[in-house]
C-alpha cells in the first residue's frame, strides 16, 4: 500500500469586514446568488446561464427573514464604527443602482484613507506563509485558482437586498453618531435616510413591471428588489428610523429648536400611523403609536394623550416584544396621571413580568420605579425585597426611603425625604405622582393611632401627625371616616375621636375583592398564554375529515395548487 499523501494547505482566505459579512447574508437570505451550473438534464438547464443570471428562492418573507437577521446581527451593528459602514456601502451597493444616493451619502461619512482601513485584511500568517516560499524558491501564487473577485467588481453588488441594506446601513450610521454625541449630524443624517426610504416605497409601489434575468428571462436589475421582497422587507427598516430619528430631536442642546422639530414632526407622525394601520403594518404602527405617547407625556399633554390611546388600537398580538412593553409603560404612567392607580398598576405589573431578565436594566428599573410609586398610592406597602434587586439597590434608594415614611405615617420625615431627593424625583417624573403621597402618609398615620388608641384628641393627632391645628386634624380624621380608611366616632364638642371595636374583616368586603383581583389576574395569564401558543396548522381540518370519513384519502385529492402552497408554507415555517 502506498503512504498516504498529506493534504494540501488551503489557502487562507480573506477576513470581511463584519459589517458586510451581514449584508451578504441578508443577500443570501433573500435568495439572491450567482448561479454557476446546473445539474438538469433538461437541454435547456444545460445550456449555460447568462453572465448576470440569479438563483432565486421560490418563495420567501421578507419582513420576517428581516427581523430575524437584524436580530442575529445585532452583536455586529453594536461593534461598528462609521468607516465599517463606509466600507460596506461602498462594496454592497451599485453606484449605478437605485441605491446610488444613499450609497453616495454613507461613503463621505469618513475619508477615503480611513475606509480602507476597514476593508479586507487578510489573515496575520500570510506575510510569514509568503517569506517561507520566498524562502523555498516557490511562488506563493497559485495560477490554477481563480483569485478572489476585486470588492468593488460590479458582480459583488447585492441584488436582491439592496435597499435592505442601504437602510440598514443608514440606520446604523445614525446609531452610531448618536452614541457619539453628534445630535445635530445624527438627526439630518436620519432625515435624509428617511427621504432615501420613502422614495424605494413609492419604487416599490409604482415599479413592480421590472424583473431581472431570472431562469433565462431578460430583466432589468434595477427592479429585481422590488420584486422580490415588495415593500414588505423595508417597513421594519422605517420603524427602526422613525425611533431614532426621535431619538435625535429628544438630544438636540438647542431648546427652541428641538421643541419646533418636535411640534412639526406630530402631522407627519399621524399620517404615517393612520397609513400603516391601512395596511396593517404592526411594526410601523406600533412604534409610531409609541413615538407619539413618549412625545405627549414630555409635553405633559395627559389628555391628550389619553385621547390617543382611547381613539386607537395597538396591535398587541403583532407588534414585538419591545414596542408592547413601551405601550403597557407609557400607558401605565397616562393611567397613574389620572389617577387610575388600578389600571395604572395592571399594566405596569404585566410590562415588568414580560421584561427580559438579563438585559434592558434601565427600563425595568424605570417601571420599577412607577410601580413602587403607583403601590403607594394605592395604599400599599411595596414588599422589602424589590428594592434590594440586583442592579436596582442605588436606584430605588430613595423611592425606599419614601415607603419607609410613608409606612411610619410621618409626615415631617416624608416631607423631609422628599425635599432631599426633589432633584432626583423630578429628573425620574415621578415627583408630581410623590406629591400626591402626603395624604397616603397622614392615613398610614391614622391607622397607626387607631391601632394604639382607642380614644385620642384632635390636638394629640395634629401634633403626632405634624397637621398645623386641631382643625386640620379633625377635617382629616373626618375625610379619613368617610373614604373607610379607619371605623372611629369624632366628638366635636368635646374635641376627641372614639374608635370603635375591631371589626371581623370576613364580615367586611375585602376578602371578596381580593379574590376577584387574585382570579381577574389569573384569568389574564390564562388568556395570554392562550394566545401565545401556536396550534399545529390545518388541525380543524383533520378532526372535520375524521367526522365526514374522509381520513383514508388523505391527499389524493389535492389539486397541484393546495400541495404548492402547502411547500410554501413549510418553506415560510423554516424561517
Amino acid at each position: 500500500l502506498s503512504p498516504p499523501q498529506p493534504k494540501k494547505a488551503e489557502e487562507p482566505q480573506p477576513a470581511m469586514n463584519p459589517v458586510e459579512a451581514a449584508g451578504r447574508r441578508l443577500e443570501r437570505l433573500y435568495g439572491g446568488g450567482r448561479s454557476t451550473t446546473s445539474n438538469s438534464t433538461n437541454d435547456d438547464a444545460a445550456k449555460p446561464s447568462a453572465p448576470g443570471a440569479i438563483s432565486v428562492g421560490k418563495s420567501i418573507n421578507p419582513p420576517k427573514i428581516l427581523k430575524k437577521w437584524l436580530g442575529s446581527s445585532s452583536g455586529t451593528a453594536g461593534a461598528a464604527t462609521l468607516a465599517d459602514v463606509a466600507h460596506a456601502a461602498f462594496v454592497l451597493l451599485d453606484p449605478r443602482g437605485s441605491c446610488a444616493t444613499g450609497r453616495d451619502i454613507l461613503v463621505g461619512l469618513c475619508s477615503e484613507e480611513e475606509r480602507r482601513k476597514a476593508a479586507v485584511v487578510s489573515p496575520p500568517n500570510d506575510a510569514a506563509d509568503g517569506a517561507k516560499n520566498a524562502a523555498s524558491g516557490k511562488d506563493d501564487v497559485k495560477m490554477d485558482v481563480d483569485p478572489p473577485a476585486a470588492a468593488t467588481s460590479s458582480e459583488n453588488y447585492l441584488i436582491a437586498s439592496p435597499r435592505e441594506a442601504e437602510s440598514w446601513l443608514l440606520s446604523l450610521a445614525v446609531r452610531i453618531q448618536w452614541r457619539a454625541s453628534l445630535f445635530v449630524e445624527a438627526y439630518q443624517l436620519s432625515e435624509k435616510a428617511l427621504m432615501v426610504l420613502d422614495a424605494h416605497l413609492k419604487e416599490c409601489q409604482i415599479d413592480n413591471s421590472t424583473t431581472v434575468m431570472v431562469g433565462g428571462a431578460s430583466t432589468t436589475e434595477k427592479g429585481f428588489a422590488g420584486l422580490l421582497a415588495g415593500p414588505g422587507g423595508l417597513y421594519p427598516l422605517q420603524a427602526r428610523l422613525l425611533r431614532y430619528r426621535s431619538l435625535t430631536m429628544e438630544s438636540l442642546t438647542d431648546v427652541a429648536q428641538k421643541t419646533g422639530l418636535i411640534a412639526e414632526k406630530r402631522v407627519e407622525l399621524a399620517t404615517r400611523h393612520r397609513m400603516a394601520c391601512l395596511r396593517r403594518d404592526a411594526d410601523v404602527s406600533s412604534t409610531v403609536m409609541n413615538l407619539m405617547l413618549r412625545d405627549l407625556l414630555n409635553a405633559d399633554q395627559v389628555e391628550q394623550a389619553q385621547k390617543l390611546l382611547s381613539n386607537s388600537t395597538f396591535p398587541n398580538e403583532t407588534a414585538t416584544n419591545n414596542q408592547l412593553l413601551r405601550y403597557l409603560y407609557y400607558s401605565g404612567r397616562i393611567q397613574a396621571l389620572r389617577l387610575e392607580y388600578t389600571s395604572s398598576f395592571s399594566n405596569l405589573s404585566q410590562c415588568l413580568r414580560k421584561s427580559p431578565t438579563h438585559t434592558a436594566l434601565g427600563f425595568r428599573i424605570a417601571v420599577q420605579r412607577l410601580l413602587v410609586v403607583v403601590q403607594l398610592l394605592m395604599g400599599e406597602i411595596p414588599d422589602r425585597a424589590v428594592f434590594f434587586a440586583e442592579g436596582m439597590k442605588g436606584e430605588l434608594k430613595p423611592y425606599l426611603e419614601i415607603a419607609q415614611a410613608v409606612r411610619r405615617g410621618d409626615l415631617a420625615v416624608f416631607h423631609s425625604t422628599v425635599g432631599r431627593h426633589a432633584d432626583r424625583l423630578r429628573l425620574d417624573g415621578t415627583f408630581t405622582l410623590i406629591s400626591r403621597l402626603a395624604h397616603s402618609v397622614v392615613k398610614a398615620g391614622l391607622r397607626r393611632l387607631k391601632t394604639s388608641y382607642s380614644r385620642i384628641s384632635l390636638e394629640d393627632v395634629a401634633v403626632r401627625l405634624s397637621l398645623p391645628s386641631a382643625t386640620s386634624a379633625e377635617f382629616v380624621v373626618a375625610k379619613a371616616v368617610r373614604d373607610g380608611v379607619i371605623d372611629a366616632t369624632i366628638d366635636h364638642e368635646k374635641g376627641y375621636v372614639q374608635s370603635h371595636d375591631l371589626v371581623d374583616v370576613y364580615a367586611t368586603v375585602e376578602p371578596s375583592e381580593a379574590f376577584h383581583r387574585r382570579i381577574a389576574y389569573c384569568l389574564t395569564t390564562h388568556n395570554d398564554a392562550v394566545r401565545g401558543m401556536r396550534y399545529p396548522p390545518d388541525a380543524y381540518k383533520k378532526q372535520l375529515e375524521a367526522s365526514r370519513g374522509l381520513r383514508g384519502r388523505k391527499g389524493e385529492d389535492k389539486t397541484d395548487e393546495e400541495k404548492a402552497q402547502e411547500l410554501e408554507d413549510d418553506f415560510d415555517e423554516d424561517y
